[in-house]
């Protein structure tokens, strides 16, 4: 059965990185197997929510798994995973390696700031939302700057180990029992300090630009889905990580078809006489047309369903149906000659009462409603 990470980690599906970290340590540490010694429940949870981490960590396994979801990730990126493998030593000590003392050794320095979060907003129409579709929009944003590189100085010139940390980043302050480690205020986190900057984007190894991006938009997707671009956002300082571009899609109004989740819906205009006597209608789908019986004696709101026709399901093979909803038109614009026939024709439904049971019906509780037996 397929599994939602976000769900395992108790988490949306727009959490940064450092709320799916925070509640999967959270839940790491109540369900670890060390805690639960001979608990089968509390091993297997733990192994759920170790495989969503490692999915939802890596910004190239969470792209593929918010596009594509767990079905489409295959044999390289979902094969559960075991306490007793390296990838828990990777994925567990990154966690809780700086409350065990562990992490100091493989600490990296901070390099730098990681670039914002974009966001753009995206109209595309129900044909394109039905059979999947690549748009190509352009972004204004900050981008690495080609001048330096990203680096922030100049060309051929090397950046210059920071004294206040020497080289670390971080300051370590103690009082007491108790040590506190700071950002080093001299460098700002970098353990490096720029002597010649770049000219260019002023050392902080960006420039605002306009950039073009390809989307790929699955089939299925609705009003309200985001499309997650790891790395597409703003670039971040000094060759640190870029942000994330969020492509939200809203789907613009159809002129025949509603949408309600993966079903469609329309209205089948028929003729009076085709209502009567039964027949076929022609009934447009997306992307082509399917011919519709009507059996006799329809009435007017009358529900069809057509399997299979409507809108693929976003994350499994399932297809929505297609809801048609029979409207009988009135005839308009009738001569002299029209009207006698209907007249008559009307005289001659009148003589036996059973061919309008809805009225006949409506009315006997309009007698009822009044305290009336005739």
């Amino acid at each position: 059965m397929s599994k939602n990470y976000y769900d395992l980690l108790n988490v949306s599906s727009d959490a940064s990185d450092e709320e799916i970290k925070k509640s999967y340590r959270k839940l790491a540490m109540r369900y670890h197997p060390d805690r639960n010694p001979n608990n089968k429940k509390s091993e297997e949870k733990f192994k759920e929510i170790s495989e969503a981490y490692e999915i939802l960590r890596d910004r190239q396994k969470r792209q593929h798994y918010d596009q594509f979801g767990q079905s489409d990730l295959g044999g390289q990126y979902s094969q559960g995973f075991s306490s007793n493998t390296q990838d828990f030593g990777n994925v567990f000590g990154d966690i809780f390696g700086d409350i065990f003392g562990t992490k100091k050794n493989y600490q990296r320095k901070n390099t730098g700031i990681r670039g914002s979060d974009l966001q753009y907003n995206m109209s595309i129409s129900l044909e394109e939302a039905f059979h999947g579709v690549e748009k190509r929009v352009k972004i204004t944003t900050l981008v690495k700057c080609k001048s330096c590189e990203g680096k922030g100085s100049k060309l051929g010139s090397r950046k210059i180990t920071c004294t206040g940390c020497q080289g670390s980043g971080n300051i370590r302050m103690s009082q007491g029992f108790f040590s506190v480690e700071q950002t080093c205020s001299n460098c700002h986190g970098q353990g490096t300090i720029i002597k010649d900057p770049c000219s260019n984007c002023k050392s902080s190894g960006r420039i605002k630009s306009t950039k073009s991006v390809n989307i790929n938009i699955p089939p299925g997707i609705n009003t309200g889905d985001k499309i997650r671009l790891s790395g597409e956002g703003e670039a971040g300082t000094t060759n640190s990580a870029s942000g994330d571009l969020y492509i939200c899609i809203e789907i613009k109004k159809h002129s025949m078809f509603y949408r309600d989740g993966f079903n469609l819906q329309c209205d089948i205009p028929i003729s009076f006489l085709h209502a009567c006597l039964g027949g076929e209608v022609e009934v447009p789908i997306i992307g082509g047309k399917v011919n519709l019986k009507i059996p006799r004696e329809t009435q007017t709101g009358k529900m069809f369903r057509l399997k299979g026709k409507g809108i693929k399901h976003l994350r499994s093979r399932e297809i929505g149906d297609l809801m048609c909803r029979v409207v009988i038109e009135t005839p308009i614009n009738l001569n002299d000659n029209q009207k006698t026939l209907l007249k008559g024709f009307g005289e001659s439904l009148n003589l036996v009462r059973n061919h309008s049971p809805r009225s006949t019906s409506w009315i006997e509780n309009i007698k009822k409603f009044f305290g009336g037996s005739n």
